[in-house]
């Protein structure tokens, strides 16, 4: 069986087959129908942010909390930009991660985006699968740091971390960051750095604007809306605001707090990565998501979410290889040149194409 050793964990073939899969190799697609039925069991993390906040040395130490802590098999797949010129990629990730060479616990494979826009390779959901299947209980996806558009990386991680640092831009270059809104944990790292408090105080007026933290205590009869300070569990907001009601003067069971279980509002914690400092806590939040995912509901639909637009995405590939291969080549070039001559607009060429009728 082709797929037998990494089922059974062989680094060696694990290495292989990712190769194969990177090249999309006949074999490579071949041992993914293979393992796919294995798959479905990893917790999936994405990591993400602007270039410069530290990413691959969070991961590092996350990852050695995971070994040291839980004793998991954690497996990394670090993506690097690809040069626009020359095609190549530096790779060089893994060097921030040196804590974990020789630990059989862990895998780490940097891949290039080759073109690829959004953060992530075309390949890395295929990698996941792979390691999903080999037994890697958690798979962390570091992104490339591709800034506002790197959102990619919430289509495929259950958790998504979205990593700041201060000094990288004023204060609001956080708020306006698109990628703000895909974060299920906040990390301000580098917290050791002057302005720490600016940017923490920038992500939680974010936060307050995104999120209903608005909670509605019923006290007496009367309505008291109390301000929640956000948390990564919402006991903790309602626990805080019956203690805002007992300081109004009432104790009783009869104060009710109205709070929706269902809202996940995204805590921020601050790290000094190379020190190790706050990774403890930013574990903690990963496993309370983790387990809000599973209570709510929201785990099987982020993974009917990943699988239907990776299906998309391979059906996109498909249909333009066989536009650019084969009988269809000539077709597509014919109406390549007539949008080069504006004779069809690209809409037309495409319909045409679709069609398999060319003029």
């Amino acid at each position: 069986m082709l797929t037998q050793p990494i089922l059974e964990g062989n680094r060696l073939a694990l290495s292989r087959l990712l190769t194969q899969v990177e090249n999309d190799s006949p074999e490579g697609r071949d041992a993914l129908a293979e393992l796919f039925p294995h798959t479905g069991k990893a917790h999936l993390i994405g990591v993400t942010g602007a270039p410069g906040t530290g990413k691959s040395s969070l991961v590092n130490q996350l990852t050695l909390h995971y070994r040291k802590e839980k004793n998991k098999k954690v497996a990394i797949i670090a993506v690097d930009p690809s040069s626009p010129f020359t095609g190549g990629a530096v790779l060089g990730d893994r060097v921030r991660m040196r804590d974990l060479s020789g630990d059989d616990g862990v895998f780490i494979r940097s891949m290039a985006t080759r073109g690829s826009v959004g953060g992530l390779a075309q390949k890395t959901a295929a990698f996941v699968q792979v390691f999903d299947a080999a037994g890697y209980e958690i798979i962390i996806i570091e992104t490339v740091g591709a800034g506002q558009s790197e959102v990619d990386i919430a289509r495929l991680a259950h958790t998504t971390i979205v990593v700041e640092a201060p000094g990288l831009g004023d204060d609001i270059q956080a708020i306006k960051a698109g990628i703000l809104e895909i974060a299920d944990v906040l990390v301000v790292n580098k917290a050791d750095r002057p302005g720490v408090e600016n940017t923490e105080r920038a992500l939680r007026s974010t936060l307050e604007l995104a999120h209903p933290t608005k909670r509605v205590v019923h006290h007496h009869g009367r309505m008291m809306k109390v301000d929640v300070t956000p948390s990564r569990s919402p006991e903790r907001s309602e626990g805080a605001a019956k203690g805002l009601a007992h300081q109004a003067g009432d104790s009783s069971p009869s104060s009710t707090v109205q709070n929706d279980k269902d809202i996940w509002i995204p805590p921020i914690i601050k790290t000094i990565s190379t020190e190790g400092i706050g990774i403890p806590e930013l574990a903690k939040a990963i496993e309370e998501h983790k387990f809000h995912l599973h209570q709510s509901g929201d785990w099987s639909a982020r993974d009917r979410a990943r699988l239907r637009s990776e299906l998309d995405a391979v059906l996109q590939e498909a249909l333009m290889s066989r536009f650019l291969t084969g009988a269809h080549r000539d077709e597509y070039e014919e109406a390549l040149e007539k949008v080069i001559r504006r004779d069809m607009s690209p809409y037309e060429a495409a319909r045409i194409l679709l069609n398999g009728k060319m003029k």
